[in-house]
């Protein structure tokens, strides 16, 4: 086991203390950061990323840190929230702006860095607000150079410090070396990793003493140890001011471990081999790295396990963009142990899936949506009744009314949806039901379309990228596996394309089958649907839930093995409604026992009527509300005691 020690039965297994800052990614590889086009946004900051790194493997984590009283500062707190970490311990700082990184990858070696924290919140974290009583609480105590590098930084990590060894915590320095950030070199040159400084080396020597574990490259420890580019030397002046055990990070190569006295040379100390991986961005695979091994040391693993660990994380992390949400998870980890996983990170399909599907999301236990995603039916509707065509935007903006009407009178908070349009009729109320917590759904197809199209582009991958990452992509696909062959291939190549769009954008999709009229004899209709849903997984497309007909209960079950089969990631069904009437509906519930059922997407059945009546002048806005909201509640409570039917 290793020799570092950790205290037990403690409320936190690492708290962080550290920078905390957005990362801005440039999407465009191959060119100078002056040269990008579009960036993607990122919790980033070495200690932010290890807290996260830390999480996402299933330890419990804290920050210590502080952000502005601004939207990057909600922002990463709410990323490290949603992640598991705690942020209690995060100061607000009601002047200075949360940090900023700007990066960029032109080739495999050169990853330009712009830190874009002048007077930024994390580096004025405040000494006196450190509580003694959550340090105490802690496993590990990580604490990264950065902060070393000012007195008031200087002042915090001391008084964690002080904390930390009075209550018997481990104490870690990520040496996070960054000659930018101790004003040794232009602003612009936040990419380089070593410039010698003996002021610097004193600073950092005179807190080695005060931890247990120094992490670090060979530059950052020519740096704690003063003797430029000699690795050894260096080593060796370290260990003369600190017993830490030395974890020194060889990127390849692996990582070597120094418990005791420094040998000779470094390869006669316990050294852990790396993974060869092609480098798409190194930035943040330290962190990932040192995430793995303090995880894997908290669950007390030896050095051998938990190294192997550590650089199968960095490994992942330098295949992809971005440091904090490249992070791998458990299930990840378990691919690549498992003697299946593709030497080519980036080739490994399986790997990929795993990424986005087991990291932390909103969970569904069920869900009651509201569907009125409708386009053509609702211009139908209007010019039937004589109404104008811009009736429909404001008829919609009421609808979004009623589902809020019901989430008050039913407590449906975290289990309320709506499926609305982006387009002219659907937008605004779009816009207002994003971002209040609901699921929300937004169609891609061409009504009525079959073969498949999709609506307003012809270029799906291109247009998602201007959609909120919280919006699922429904896309409704009229489809028959008997379909004549040509056709079905034809709509098998969209439903592919928009697969793997959604790969790349981030967006879950909600794959919507409705057999064709005639196609299936009477009783026969649920097997054709488990063949279609089949037939995609064949194809490689797993959708994040099924929309579907009502079927009957053998017919969920088949369904539900099929997906444990096929995929056990995947969110489940939801069960459509295809304009029948409201008593058949709530019938149909009662077969609906299966756990892989999640919910109702239910559009025409709720709001047809009253619309019609409205766009004539015959109801008045809130007896439309009254009314929709009703037949929403009747479903509803019809959910909710399918049970008991």
């Amino acid at each position: 086991m290793s020799a570092l020690s950790f205290p037990a039965h403690r409320d936190f297994d690492l708290a962080c203390l550290g920078r905390l800052a957005v990362d801005f990614y440039s999407q465009q590889f191959g060119s100078p950061l002056e040269d990008n086009r579009t960036m993607a946004q990122y919790l980033g900051g070495s200690s932010a990323n290890l807290a996260f790194g830390v999480a996402r493997l299933g330890l419990k984590s804290a920050m210590v840190s502080r952000v502005g009283d601004e939207q990057m500062g909600r922002f990463l707190l709410q990323t490290l929230q949603r992640e598991g970490c705690d942020t209690s311990q995060v100061q607000i700082d009601p002047q200075r702006l949360t940090a900023l990184v700007l990066l960029g990858l032109k080739d495999r070696d050169t990853f330009p860095l712009l830190f874009m924290r002048e007077n930024c919140a994390d580096m004025a974290i405040d000494a006196e607000a450190i509580d003694e009583g959550f340090i105490a609480r802690c496993r590990a105590l990580a604490i990264t150079g950065t902060h070393l590098s000012t007195p008031g930084t200087r002042a915090a990590s001391q008084k964690a410090l002080l904390y930390a060894t009075r209550h018997g915590v481990a104490r870690v320095l990520d040496i996070d070396y960054r000659p930018v950030l101790w004003g040794l070199t232009p602003r612009g040159a936040g990419e380089n990793r070593y410039v010698a400084d003996h002021l610097v080396t004193r600073q950092l020597q005179e807190m080695l003493p005060h931890f247990n574990l120094l992490v670090g490259t060979e530059e950052e420890f020519f740096i704690a140890g003063g003797v430029a580019h000699d690795l050894m030397a260096s080593l060796r002046a370290v260990r003369a001011i600190s017993a830490a055990t030395l974890v020194v990070k060889r990127g390849a190569l692996g990582c070597t471990v120094i418990e005791g006295a420094i040998p000779p040379q470094i390869d006669d100390a316990p050294t852990f081999r790396g993974e060869r991986v092609e480098v798409l961005n190194v930035l943040g695979a330290g962190d990932a790295f040192l995430a793995g091994l303090l995880t894997s040391l908290l669950q007390g693993k030896d050095w051998a396990a938990s190294t192997r660990v550590a650089n199968a994380c960095g490994a992942i992390v330098v295949s992809r963009h971005a440091c904090s949400a490249a992070m791998p998870t458990p299930a990840e980890l378990e691919h690549w142990f498992g003697g299946s996983r593709n030497p080519q990170v980036d080739a490994d399909q399986a790997l990929a899936q795993l990424h986005r599907v087991s990291v932390a999301r909103p969970q569904w236990s069920d869900v009651c949506v509201m569907a009125f995603d409708h386009r053509s039916q609702f211009l139908d509707l209007a010019r039937g009744c004589g109404a104008a065509e811009s009736r429909i935007p404001v008829l919609k903006k009421l609808l979004v009314r009623a589902a809020e009407h019901v989430e008050r009178s039913h407590q449906l908070q975290g289990h309320t949806g709506v499926l609305i349009d982006g387009g002219d009729y659907g937008r605004d109320a779009l816009a207002s039901a994003t971002g209040r917590g609901w699921w929300v759904g937004r169609p891609v197809e061409l009504p009525s379309s079959r073969p498949l199209r999709f609506d307003g582009t012809r270029s799906i991958g291109t247009a998602l990228t201007h959609w909120p990452t919280e919006q699922v992509v429904k896309c409704l696909l009229h489809y028959h596996p008997d379909d004549a062959y040509g056709l079905r291939l034809e709509q098998e190549e969209k439903v592919l394309e928009l697969w793997q769009a959604v790969r790349a954008s981030g967006h879950e999709l909600l794959l919507e089958i409705i057999l064709p009229k005639g196609m299936s004899a009477p009783g026969d209709e649920d097997a054709a649907v488990l063949r279609a849903v089949k037939r995609f997984y064949n194809l490689g497309v797993k959708p994040h839930w099924w929309k579907l007909a009502p079927m009957q209960a053998a017919g969920w079950a088949e369904l539900a093995a099929l997906l444990a089969q096929r995929d056990p990631y995947c969110r489940g069904a939801v069960i459509l409604g295809l304009n029948q009437p409201l008593d058949y509906l709530c019938r149909s519930f009662s077969q609906a026992t299966n756990p892989v059922v999640k919910g109702f997407m239910v559009g025409r059945t709720l709001w047809a009527d009253a619309s019609q009546r409205w766009l004539r002048g015959d109801l008045a806005d809130e007896a439309l509300i009254a009314e929709v909201a009703d037949n929403f509640a009747t479903l509803v409570d019809a959910w909710r005691a399918r049970h008991m039917q």
